[in-house]
């Protein structure tokens, strides 16, 4: 008898796995971190965070938030399916929260797209739109840390113009690739078209591309912003100019596997402020008064949560009537509001 193979199964059974490697490479930095400069910037960082650090913190990120949920929407929308401002801004909020909340990093990410798949009723599409959206605002996120890490002192400038050559050689390559219909019926040439097909037209569409590009740049702007206030209220007294550089560098490795967002923001804020003469100590106590500020400015997402828990459903309000290219419209479930 030929042995049955479920891929849903070994999947599952891999991810335990790739969970204790993510946790322990985590645990293994804040161990290093601890070990060269004791816990005393750790436990400074958490003293050091005031009422106004706070509050500003949350300030910017409303409009972070709404800027992030804005670019999910332009995305969402050019592959077939509208989304409403106002539940979309509150599935965004309750993505961060969940982000920061839980181990892994992208796991408010992955609900969001779930969720909003099943009110459309379409989960892969739903799964692809948040994908991409996330996608398209980390490579403007490189793209404007490599730009200013060309032309401003850093302890990386030095490999900044290969950086930017394996960039511009990277998007090169994106044209022929969405030019590129795979034939066949085989699963690797359906992605490729897939993917081909969601570029076209999610992200490089003539009315979104320009949308995208200005929503993430004001996303990076706050994060670089809020990082700023966390260094200055962490202690350090260096020009803006020289913070900008570094508080890029860190939020670049702020995207790596993670837990709760700790671990390689930490280890690079002591790395990066070490090399830039600030002292490894003052990084890791900014990096710590960043993620308590970036935790508290996620709260919302939690009244989200608890809002919905409290209508006895286990997601935000219905974020669309999902809209079909064509002009077709699926009849949405219960209690879907409309556009």
């Amino acid at each position: 008898m030929t042995a049955v193979v479920h891929p849903g199964r070994t999947a599952t059974s891999r991810r335990p796995v790739w969970w204790w490697v993510r946790l322990g490479a985590t645990a293994a930095t804040l161990a290093v971190l601890v070990w060269r400069v004791g816990t005393g910037p750790f436990l400074d960082g958490v003293r050091t965070v005031d009422g106004r650090a706070l509050a500003a913190a949350a300030g910017i990120a409303v409009l972070t938030t709404i800027c992030g949920a804005w670019r999910w929407r332009v995305v969402a929308r050019g592959l077939g399916v509208e989304l409403a401002l106002g539940p979309a801004v509150a599935a965004y909020y309750r993505s961060i929260f969940l982000n920061v909340a839980l181990p892994g990093g992208v796991l408010g990410d992955l609900h969001r797209g779930i969720s909003h798949g099943r009110r459309t009723r379409d989960v892969g599409r739903g799964l692809r739109a948040v994908a991409w959206e996330r996608s398209a605002g980390q490579v403007v996120q490189v793209v404007l840390t490599v730009a200013v890490l060309l032309v401003a002192v850093s302890p990386v400038r030095a490999a900044m113009p290969f950086v930017a050559a394996a960039l511009l050689v990277a998007a090169v390559g994106v044209v022929p690739a969405m030019r590129w219909r795979a034939g066949g019926r085989s699963r690797w040439a359906r992605l490729r078209r897939a993917a081909a097909r969601d570029l076209h037209d999610g992200l490089l569409a003539r009315r979104a591309w320009a949308a995208i590009v200005l929503l993430s740049a004001l996303v990076v702007a706050g994060h670089a912003i809020t990082f700023l206030i966390a260094a200055r209220t962490a202690g350090a007294t260096a020009p803006a100019s020289r913070m900008v550089p570094l508080a890029l560098l860190v939020l670049l490795a702020a995207a790596l596997p993670n837990v709760g967002g700790w671990g390689p923001r930490e280890g690079v804020a002591a790395w990066a402020f070490a090399a830039a003469g600030l002292g490894a100590s003052r990084g890791v106590a900014t990096a710590v008064v960043y993620g308590v500020m970036v935790f508290a400015a996620s709260l919302p997402g939690a009244v989200v949560l608890v809002a919905a828990w409290a209508r006895g459903t286990r997601s935000p309000p219905e974020l669309a009537w999902p809209l079909r290219r064509g002009g077709g419209v699926v009849a949405p479930q219960d209690g879907v509001q409309d556009v």
